[in-house]
């Protein structure tokens, strides 16, 4: 399957682009339960989670110097450096729990630090917080793990990138968002594109194989000429992944938001130029469509597990390492053990009290019923690879698939008429105009949407 095949239908994307889950996971986490019993949210976890499977980690470090006003994640607006080693404290405590429930020296495949800034710690806290995941967790020595840690150019020097390589470190995000300096101040977040130039470069000097950068479409004072411009710059940079996400303004839920005007923001028709013409660069340009917001070059993992038919998806997005439990620490942050998802509590003195009386910060999860596997399995198999095939799920989990997902398929007819998947006996084949509207196509397997109709509290498909 060529998934640079993207039928471009304005008519289409005007009817489907609707709300809708991202599907990170399946539940999501608007299912989360705050009334679930902590206790059996661990104990189920134990008991259905693999214990001979690797592992993937995640450290949420929610500091950040500066607000970005677009900023839709959990995070603490300081200057005070002194507030990180407190909480770290509070981390390793968790983790110290964490690793008796869950290590049972599994190797971690996969880790990652996002945020916030992670790069808002110090070198000496970096260094001691890999040392602690390496005394509690079976990190590997060679180098073949996915270490990947979220950087902000403007909060690390050339020898923060050192330092990440030092301890282990193979990966690396950066967030750019846009080139335009009257962009960049409307959001406050003013870097230069020699700032990340240099980070790219010193990267990879030393040695990191995998380079993602960050863009956000539909920011105020974007045009599609300016956005343009900033692809141009991108691609020169050549960046083995990219992430193009599309802003959505929701200020009555994210107060850094306040801050951007409404009538500076470009029209839903700019928009939707910006994305066609980004797609259409990008695939120029030799990257691969992932899936939503996500390219990659055909040689990086994430477009090798594409082909192969190895492509996962988790809480932090597409992966290729879908054998792995996560297991995260720190405020807000979200596990996925065996059949059970459980966030942390989002308010800093909440998780820290919580971790201080009970050595654990869990908030609210969902224990899956067999109905959510085989429904996650669905929807996991059609937005990593735009097609599936019922008897592997007929197979796996003994039913008949047209039987058990009748309701579904009624509303697939509706896509097929449209032109946004072939339906055959035994295949489901997403279209090439279908493909960017994957996460409407997958709601037709969500049992929880037409029980909560309030889709509005996700983000717009396109």
């Amino acid at each position: 399957m060529d998934n640079n095949l993207i039928k471009w239908d304005l008519d289409l994307i005007k009817r489907y682009d609707l709300s809708g889950p991202r599907y990170t996971s399946y539940p999501t986490a608007v299912q989360f339960d705050p009334e679930l019993s902590q206790q059996d949210l661990v104990e189920t976890g134990q008991t259905t989670a693999d214990l001979e499977a690797p592992l993937s980690l995640y450290v949420h470090i929610p500091f950040c110097e500066h607000v970005c006003y677009y900023c839709a994640c959990n995070k603490v607006i300081t200057r005070n450096r002194k507030k990180a080693q407190p909480y770290l404290d509070t981390v390793y405590r968790e983790m110290e729990q964490l690793s008796k429930w869950y290590s049972n020296n599994r190797p971690v495949t996969q880790l990652h630090w996002g945020g916030g800034t992670p790069t808002f710690i110090s070198h000496e806290q970096m260094i001691e917080l890999m040392d602690q995941m390496r005394k509690h967790f079976n990190l590997l020595d060679d180098d073949s793990g996915d270490y990947s840690i979220e950087i902000d150019p403007r909060e690390a020097s050339l020898e923060t990138i050192k330092v990440l390589r030092d301890i282990g470190f193979n990966r690396i995000s950066l967030g750019l968002q846009d080139i335009d300096p009257k962009v960049q101040e409307a959001v406050n977040r003013v870097q230069s594109v020699e700032q990340t130039a240099a980070i790219l470069e010193e990267a990879r000097r030393l040695g990191f194989r995998s380079l993602n950068l960050d863009l956000i479409y539909g920011l105020p004072y974007q045009t599609l000429e300016g956005f343009n411009a900033t692809l141009d710059t991108v691609i020169e940079m050549n960046p083995d992944r990219l992430s193009v996400f599309n802003y959505a303004h929701l200020p009555d839920r994210f107060r850094p938001q306040r801050h951007i005007q409404e009538d500076t923001l470009p029209s839903p028709e700019t928009k939707l130029a910006i994305l066609e013409s980004t797609i259409n660069k990008l695939l120029e340009a030799g990257y691969v469509y992932i899936g939503m917001d996500h390219f990659a070059k055909p040689d990086d993992e994430l477009a090798v597990a594409q082909r192969t038919g190895n492509l996962h998806r988790n809480f932090q997005g597409y992966t290729t390492h879908a054998e792995c439990d996560l297991i995260a620490m720190g405020v807000s942050a979200i596990s996925q053990v065996g059949s059970v998802y459980y966030q942390n509590e989002h308010e800093m003195a909440a998780y820290s009290a919580a971790v201080e009386d009970n050595q654990n910060a869990i908030k609210r999860g969902v224990s899956l019923t067999q109905d959510d596997i085989i429904r996650r399995q669905v929807i996991t198999q059609l937005i990593c690879h735009f097609e599936l095939d019922k008897r592997t799920i007929e197979e796996a989990y003994s039913i008949k698939f047209d039987d058990y997902f009748a309701d579904a398929l009624a509303e697939l007819q509706a896509f097929t008429t449209d032109g946004l998947i072939a339906l055959e006996e035994n295949l489901i084949q997403v279209t090439p105009a279908g493909r960017l509207l994957i996460r409407r196509i997958c709601m037709a397997f969500d049992a929880y949407i037409p029980k909560d109709q309030s889709t509005q509290r996700f983000s717009r498909i396109i």
